[in-house]
């Protein structure tokens, strides 16, 4: 398991430090907070929504190097597609793949997700073929009713001519089929191999004029993504200020590493879902777990709730049940940042600030607009932003999303019921 900076780690070297004083200077008076002039600063070139910089600002001023507070280093997270990056660069991936006869064909297609229905099998079977061999590559540029149906499941979940692909019982809370499912298209590839995969979509991506499409069978989806100025500056500032900053991301973790070098991250502080490799390193259907859920086919990835698990196992080393929950102040990150209700909860467990970017996403924005204890920063999507969404987000009765999959109120910490919210803050 990586090895990561954690609290217990930056306690035990305070105390040696402290041991090590001599005791004329052990009450010498703590250390001052610098000048806010030599402070990290965020850059004043880049646009941010009204007040948001300052409030970045002020939280960067108040929780890391410039404090005086000491102790062990203040931790930021980031979800990846939307909130770091625009568009979504698991389907750049999967695009370029599915363009480049890259997926395997599966000895079953039932073999790929524990979820998968009898209806997308069939409909994946019919459309892919039996020609290929196992373990081969299928002819996706070509067969464009094959890649449809590919692309349709993991984008829809659902097969081309409207079937659910995905059926049964899971935590909706902790996963989701078919994000758990895009690892599993990889299953026989190399984590290297996978990597120059995304190495190739990243390049076309980042090349391609803003707005680009392409084709994926006869899918017209995004073809370009750009690094958020803004973001990549935040991060850099972070990390100057002393926080230690991570990803986590819902998608497969080979490709988030490959993109999160762009702005500064590294493999050890990029958190995304972690297939079980073979004896021979290939990719497999199964998932590493969280807390107390063990290896398995996709029951908890770095989705909603999953997202605290992975940070509080990854970063602060809590085991079992307890990652599940939130963690007291001193063990929980300062700053948060996403865009969807895939990231509400560990947006919700920052203790500093909460930057959300306005997708029009309920449980999230329901919580953001909110606002209850004053530390959540909303902001338009740098690039394309969203328009006003008109009606009231539903937050007294439906925008919450209960592990069973229904919906009911979303409701403060205190059990209080949030009112619905008007969308203010929009491109």
């Amino acid at each position: 398991m990586r090895t990561q900076r954690t609290l217990v780690s930056g306690l035990l070297a305070a105390a040696a430090l402290a041991a090590s004083v001599p005791a004329a200077t052990a009450t010498a008076a703590p250390a001052q907070p610098r000048s806010r002039t030599a402070c990290p600063q965020l850059s004043t070139d880049l646009q941010w929504y009204g007040d948001n910089r300052a409030k970045l600002q002020k939280m960067i001023d108040e929780r890391g190097s410039c404090s005086g507070i000491g102790g062990p280093r203040p931790v930021a997270a980031f979800d990846w597609d939307n909130t770091v990056v625009k568009n979504d660069i698991t389907d750049l991936t999967i695009a370029w793949a599915l363009r480049h006869d890259k997926i395997l064909r599966p000895a079953s297609w039932k073999s790929t997700s524990k979820w998968l229905t009898d209806e997308a099998d069939a409909a994946l079977t019919k459309a892919c073929g039996t020609d290929v061999p196992v373990g081969k590559r299928l002819r996706t540029s070509t067969n464009a009713a094959c890649a449809d149906e590919i692309f349709e499941i993991r984008a829809e979940g659902r097969t081309m001519s409207g079937a659910a692909a995905f059926a049964g019982e899971w935590n909706h809370r902790r996963t989701v089929p078919q994000y758990a499912w895009v690892p599993q298209l990889f299953t026989g590839h190399t984590v290297r191999q996978l990597e120059s995969y995304t190495r190739k979509a990243r390049k076309e991506a980042l090349a391609a004029p803003v707005g680009a499409t392409q084709k994926v069978g006869t899918h017209e989806v995004s073809g370009y993504a750009r690094y958020y100025d803004q973001q990549r500056d935040l991060i850099r500032t972070l990390k100057k200020a002393g926080f230690d900053v991570y990803i986590v991301s819902a998608g497969s973790e080979p490709v988030a590493e490959v993109w999160s070098r762009g702005v500064g991250i590294d493999r050890d502080h990029t958190i995304a879902i972690r297939s079980v490799l073979d004896k021979r390193g290939r990719i497999t259907p199964w998932t590493q777990g969280c807390g107390d859920v063990p290896v398995s086919k996709g029951e908890a990835i770095p989705y909603m709730d999953g997202k605290r698990c992975f940070i509080n196992q990854e970063i602060y080393r809590v085991k079992g049940k307890k990652a599940w929950q939130q963690q007291p102040w001193d063990r929980r990150i300062a700053l948060g940042g996403g865009d969807a209700d895939t990231d509400v909860t560990f947006v919700g467990d920052a203790t500093g600030a909460h930057l959300v970017l306005n997708r029009n996403k309920a449980e999230v924005m329901c919580r953001a607009y909110d606002n209850s204890d004053g530390r959540w920063v909303v902001n338009p999507m740098f690039i394309d932003p969203n328009r006003r969404q008109a009606a009231p987000y539903p937050c007294s009765t439906t925008g919450y999303t209960r592990p069973d999959g229904t919906h009911g109120p979303v409701r403060r910490p205190d059990g209080s019921v949030i009112p619905d919210q008007q969308d203010t803050i929009h491109g």
